[in-house]
Parts: structure tokens; sequence; C-alpha cells
């Protein structure tokens, strides 16, 4: 199996590109994110790559780094999305942006990517591993929550979501108080009381 190519940008097509290895094109679907990085740059260019194998075809999926290509991976084991409609989200939302309207349910988010539908985004994020994948991988916003700080999977329960909210009634907004009562429940345990995790988290927002 092919894992990456390195050469030159030959042809781009809708939604592929011909890389030129050594004389020899090799057609890569990617998505449309990927293709104008890559028609930007000049020069050798290196691409990850997934081979998929049917029947009749073997067809090559590239990547300009493997935060796209996890995404990818994580899309295409959703029931109905293939490997061309995961190219299609890629194309719409940045994985980081993808990860964050999964971890906040933003259904409207993905149906609003082009092709893709409401049906196709409403199994995507309610996939539960759709949701595992995305804790860790949001990407920062206009109210302050940090690249690769992370979003909870689903709505906190128990002294976590007490936590919460004890946070938020101090002025911190929701998915900021969220995301810290997470990463301080995952040091302390399960069994973690209300206090500890009120402490813990008070401590991860705090400035450094």
């Amino acid at each position: 199996m092919i894992g990456s190519l390195r050469g030159l940008v030959d042809q781009v097509q809708d939604g592929a590109c011909v890389l030129d290895v050594n004389g020899v094109g090799y057609l890569v679907h990617c998505s449309r994110k990927t293709l104008d990085r890559m028609t930007a740059r000049e020069g050798v260019q290196k691409l990850l790559v997934e081979t998929r194998v049917s029947q009749d075809a073997i067809t090559l999926f590239g990547f300009l780094d493997a935060t796209e290509r996890d995404a990818f991976l994580a899309l295409i084991e959703v029931k109905t999305v293939g490997p061309q409609k995961a190219l299609l989200v890629l194309s719409g939302l940045t994985p980081g942006d993808l990860a964050r309207a999964i971890a906040t349910k933003e259904r409207k988010r993905l149906a609003d990517v082009k092709g893709l539908g409401a049906a196709t985004a409403t199994r995507i994020v309610d996939e539960p591993a759709m949701q595992k994948w995305a804790v860790g991988r949001a990407m920062p916003d206009a109210d302050g929550v940090g690249a690769g700080e992370a979003m909870p999977a689903a709505e906190p329960a128990g002294p976590q979501a007490d936590a919460v909210s004890a946070l938020v009634n101090l002025g911190w907004k929701r998915p900021e108080a969220a995301a810290a009562v997470a990463r301080g429940a995952r040091r302390l345990g399960d069994d973690a009381a209300l206090g500890a995790l009120i402490t813990e988290a008070l401590k991860e927002m705090a400035p450094r």
C-alpha cells in the first residue's frame, strides 16, 4: 500500500490532483482545502496517502498533514459516510472546526457543508466514535478556548455538571469551564468530589 507520495503537482481536477512522482502521474483525491493549499505552493510537495481497494479500482486519498488524515479516517467509519463524503466535510471544515462542531453538537454547521445534507450531518454528530475523536481537537474561537483544549464528548453529568455550573456562575464561559472540568476529571478520576473538581478546574484556568 502507498503511505505517502512526494512530487510535483501536474494537474488539479475537481476533487483531485495528479502528482508527478519521477515521471509517473498519480491521481490523488483530496479535499478542496488541501488542493487550494497545494496550488498556492511551488516545488516538490508531499502528500500522506490512504489507499482504498475495491473490486474494480484502487483509489488514493491525499492529505498534507496527519490531522486531516486522522479526521478522514474517523469520518469514514461512520455509517453511510464513505471517502467522498468525508472529503466533502473536510472541504467545508478544517479538522479543528469539525471537532468543535461535533463536540458542541452543532448539527447545522455540518448540514451547511455543500453536498452533505442534514441526515448525514446528524449521523456524524451523534456517532459515539466521532464524539470520542472530537475530544481535545477543538480550534480556538472568539471566546478564547485554545487550540487543543479538551472539549467534553457529551454534556457532563453529576459532580462534573455541578462544577461547570459553579464556574459559569463565577463568570467563566461555559465551553471554557466544561473543558477545564473535563481535564481536571481525567486527572482526578471518575469519583472526584465536586470541591476537588472545582479546585482543579480553577488551576487549569489560572493565568500561566
